[in-house]
Formats: C-alpha cells, sequence, structure tokens
C-alpha cells in the first residue's frame, strides 16, 4: 500500500508542471540570487570596484603618474573629467575641479573624490609630517570606499617611487602610524557628517517597501477568494466590469500602501529622529508614487496565480528576490557594478533610490524625477499586464 501510495504522488508530480518548477527550479534561482547579493557578486570573492572621482590640482608629470597608476587599479573606477552643473545635453565633458567633485558627492553620483593638491609631487614619501595632504572627500553611507581609496593611493605612491625615503626626508622619527604612510591623506565627509542615526532612513525605506509588497500580493489575492465564493461572477455581471474591479482594487491597495508606509516613518521618527517633517514634499512623491506601483504589483500576482498556495508560493519567491537584489536586504552601492545595473529591472531598487535621495542625500524634489518616472512606467504596465491576465475570467 505503502508503494502504492509513493507511486501515486509521484506520477500526480510528474504530472503537475507548476509543482516541478516550484520544487526543482525555484529553489535553483533563489540561491542564485542570494549566492550573486551576499556570495561576492561575481563567484571570486571580489568586492565590487570603487567610483571615485580624481581632481588633479597639481597637474605635474607625478600627479599624472599618480592618476595613471590609479586607474590601472582593478579596485577602482576612476573618473577625472564630468559635465558641468546646468550643462545639457549637448555639453561635453570637462576636468573636474574640487568644487564639481564635492558637489557631485553630495549628489550621490559618486561615494568618494580624491584630491590631489598643488604641492603634492614634493609632498610624497615624507617622514617630517610636512608637506601638503591628499584630500579624500567622502559618504559616509559608505565608509569602505574612502578606506579603499587612501590604500590604494598608498599603494600608487610606492609603485610610482623610485627612490629611498631618506633622499625625501630622511628616517622616520616616532609617531602614528598614519603619520609614516608613503602619502599622508586627509579625510573630510561631506555626505551624513551630521547624522545621529545614518542608516535609519534606509532600513525604513528598504523594510517598508518589502512588507509592503506582501501586504499588495494579499490583497490583490482577495480575487481568487472571490473566484472561489462567486463574488466574482456577479461582479462581472454587474455594470463595474472586470476593469472598474481591478481599478478599484488598484486604489484601495494604493491608499492602504500610503497609510503603511506613514505609520513606518512616522515611528522611525518619533523613535529614532527620523526627520521625516523636514522632507515632506519629497517623501510624499515618493511614497504615492512607490504605493501605486506596488499595488499594480500585487493585482499582477493576484490575477496570475491560479490558487492561493500558488499566490504564496510565487509571491514569496519573486518579492523576497527583489528585495534582496534591489536594496531591501544589502546596500545596492556594496554590490558588484553588474548586479547593480541588473537590479534596476525591479521598481523597488528604484523606489529605495528614491528615498535615499530624499532622507540622505537631501536633493531638491526636482531630483526625483528619473525615480518617479521609472515607477509611473511601471504601474502602466503592471496595470496592463493584469488586466490582459483578468481576461481569463471573463471567457471562463
Amino acid at each position: 500500500m505503502i508503494a502504492v501510495l509513493f507511486r501515486l504522488a509521484w506520477t500526480n508530480l510528474r504530472r503537475d508542471r507548476v509543482a516541478q518548477v516550484m520544487t526543482f527550479v525555484l529553489p535553483i534561482g533563489f540561491f542564485s540570487i542570494f549566492a550573486l547579493v551576499f556570495g561576492g557578486s561575481g563567484g571570486n570573492g571580489s568586492t565590487p570596484r570603487v567610483h571615485v572621482l580624481v581632481v588633479d590640482e597639481s597637474r605635474t608629470e607625478t600627479s599624472a603618474g599618480l592618476v595613471r597608476m590609479l586607474s590601472e587599479e582593478d579596485g577602482l573606477l576612476v573618473q577625472a573629467k564630468a559635465r558641468p552643473a546646468n550643462a545639457t545635453p549637448r555639453d561635453s565633458a570637462v576636468t573636474l575641479t574640487r568644487e564639481r567633485a564635492e558637489a557631485l558627492v553630495r549628489a550621490g553620483e559618486a561615494p568618494v573624490a580624491l584630491v590631489l593638491p598643488a604641492g603634492i609631487d614634493t609632498s610624497l614619501l615624507r617622514y617630517d609630517r610636512r608637506g601638503e595632504k591628499a584630500l579624500v572627500l567622502t559618504d559616509a553611507a559608505d565608509p569602505i570606499a574612502a578606506r579603499m581609496v587612501t590604500g590604494l593611493l598608498q599603494r600608487a605612491t610606492l609603485r610610482l617611487s623610485r627612490h629611498a625615503a631618506a633622499e625625501f626626508g630622511g628616517a622616520p622619527d616616532t609617531g602614528s602610524v598614519d603619520e609614516m604612510l608613503p602619502a599622508r591623506v586627509e579625510t573630510r565627509t561631506v555626505v551624513g557628517e551630521k547624522r545621529t542615526s545614518p542608516m535609519i532612513a534606509f532600513y525604513a525605506a528598504g523594510i517598508a517597501v518589502m512588507f509592503l509588497m506582501f501586504s499588495a500580493s494579499a490583497a490583490g489575492g482577495a480575487l481568487i477568494e472571490e473566484t472561489e465564493s462567486g463574488t466574482l461572477e456577479r461582479v462581472l455581471g454587474s455594470r463595474v466590469g472586470m476593469t472598474g474591479l481591478l481599478a478599484a482594487k488598484w486604489l484601495y491597495i494604493t491608499w492602504l500602501g500610503v497609510l503603511q508606509i506613514t505609520v513606518m516613518f512616522v515611528w522611525g521618527m518619533l523613535v529614532f529622529r527620523l526627520p521625516l517633517l523636514s522632507h515632506l514634499p519629497g517623501f510624499a512623491l515618493m511614497t504615492a508614487a512607490t504605493a501605486a506601483c506596488v499595488a499594480a504589483f500585487g493585482l499582477v500576482l493576484g490575477t496570475f496565480a491560479r490558487t492561493r498556495a500558488q499566490l504564496q508560493g510565487v509571491a514569496n519567491l519573486v518579492i523576497l528576490s527583489l528585495s534582496a537584489v534591489g536594496g531591501s536586504m544589502f546596500p545596492r552601492f556594496l554590490m558588484s557594478e553588474t548586479l547593480q545595473k541588473l537590479s534596476l529591472v525591479g521598481f523597488n531598487a528604484w523606489a529605495l533610490d528614491g528615498y535615499r535621495k530624499v532622507f540622505w542625500f537631501e536633493l531638491p524634489v526636482a531630483a526625483l524625477w528619473p525615480q518617479l518616472l521609472a515607477l509611473v512606467l511601471f504601474t502602466v504596465a503592471f496595470l496592463a499586464l493584469a488586466r490582459q491576465l483578468a481576461r481569463r475570467w471573463e471567457v471562463a
């Protein structure tokens, strides 16, 4: 009897292609996503390249050699030119200045900038604590970038020099280890230097968007219950129709999402001193766009799934995968360049980038247009897809 039941269960599994995918294929895909995010992002355990802006104020053969050495480092993505502020699409890139580099770091375009001041060429490999210091401008949210740039600058200095340390100032005297390095460096934080809880906004946005997706998928799954109870058939026979039904559910889930995100951020403001009141315009725009997009996403899941069990399995896989790649679980700026670009196929990555612009970089509302536009386009695409998937109930 046991053997008969075993064969019966195996036969059912062989006939159910959805169950086969859920059992064998999806776990492999889920494992691969988390391995890429948390396991080195490339299979070799290497850290992602750091985007660094380099300003050469010295303009000497030595400073140019340093820039060249840094450009040859596999761990750095060196940028020495950028378009001016308020430039038009036709304007070409120009050599970076200290002010422009600092502005780009403040705007989140790069996590770190390196300034080689005039006189740096005669200040290398000196151990008398004299001479100019290289200046590192950094974003407090990514301390790894500043340390990597500083370390690779020291290595570039040693590679560039062919002379003994004594020729540039004598033997080192007693002092701190930092003073005995071949290049003296001053690090200055230009973003987040006054934040008491720098990562609160990041976690609030990440957790809020992730749980909002779970709530939206559950609300969208009400269509399955209405189908099983016969309510959907009666609604389709009324003047509302399927389009009206989906519109009503989308508006309700959107309203619920706005309320859910607001409660999360208000709690962050009251308990963790999140500066919500000083960022209300940007918060309101990002919350409305995010909630609308997630609501449409929930309708897609609800119209795609055939049963509640299928909805739960697909929703858990898709939401956790999007959360891992999109930045809810792990900051995107610590991922590889390839994975950072790949994550933009998910709407939640755009939402988190928008919240980061509002609360961390404190950019004006006008700077949110790429994120808002992306969320609007995702919303339209999700609503169109949900309407197409819902046709199966109209023809049934």
